[in-house]
């Protein structure tokens, strides 16, 4: 008897995928990422990462200034080998061009959100915070799941000189900030949502 395959899985190029690849290839799964040329499928989402994501876009949508637009889980086209899928981007409002867009380019993104899963800890914290300095996106947070079940949001901003990211603030309990623009929001609300 010989076992049948019950998903035939793509296989590689020989030098990789591209961003093309990514935005044309039929049926990949949902929330698919290209990271160094190499297509990163995702976990199913847990309850901590939904609910951080519901606390932060309406908090940022009501707070960015008229040039700006908010969105959720959107590829970043940061080079040909390079699309990754922030949770959350704000993003320069003249580069929206439709209710069919796909994707952004790095160079409309002010802000790319991550918010740290288990299965995705080393993507957030390291490579992807890389991908998207090197993509020249000015300001990075990451969000991870405190003690108490809470967000605790890192703030980062680009050093244009090293093209890498600086620590600006740790917020527990309140996202407040003047950079990129005025934000305000209580990260205790979750326990609302």
């Amino acid at each position: 008897m010989t076992a049948e395959i019950a998903h035939p899985w793509p296989v590689p190029p020989q030098d990789g995928y591209t961003v093309d690849d990514l935005l044309t290839l039929p049926d990949l799964p949902p929330h698919t990422e290209l990271i160094d040329g190499s297509l990163v499928f995702v976990s199913p989402q847990r309850s901590f990462h939904s609910l951080a994501m519901d606390l932060l876009v309406p908090g940022l949508r009501t707070t960015v200034p008229a040039d700006l637009r908010v969105r959720r889980e959107m590829t970043v086209v940061v080079d040909k080998r390079q699309g990754p899928e922030p949770d959350v981007s704000v993003i320069r409002a003249d580069a929206v061009t439709g209710s069919e867009e796909t994707h952004y380019q790095a160079k409309d993104v002010i802000l790319a959100v991550e918010v740290v899963s288990p299965d995705s800890e080393k993507r957030d914290r390291e490579r992807k915070p890389q991908i998207y300095a090197q993509g020249g996106i000015a300001h990075f947070w990451r969000v991870e799941r405190g003690e108490d079940g809470r967000p605790v949001v890192y703030v980062y901003e680009l050093d244009p000189a090293t093209k890498a990211y600086g620590l600006a603030g740790i917020h527990h309990d309140r996202l407040k900030l003047s950079v990129p623009f005025t934000v305000d929001i209580d990260l205790a609300e979750i326990d609302n949502l």
